[in-house]
């Protein structure tokens, strides 16, 4: 499998991961996950499983 896949879905989570915890704690407006808590844990789960993913690639890849 191409490593670049898995960087780049790794990546994409950790920038919708932030975006999405960035709105559940309310810094973010204009969504219907502004200020709901839930949307924060289910942000930090996806940024944190992005990295995760990346650094995972990263390693293996040095091998």
């Amino acid at each position: 499998m191409k490593t670049w896949l898995p960087i780049g879905l790794g990546v994409l989570l950790v920038l919708v991961g932030g975006l999405w915890a960035l709105q559940g704690l309310g810094y973010v407006g204009g969504s219907f996950m502004s200020g709901a808590r839930e949307w924060t844990w289910i942000g930090l789960a996806a940024f944190a499983a992005g990295v995760v993913l990346v650094v995972s690639v990263l390693l293996r890849r040095r091998r």
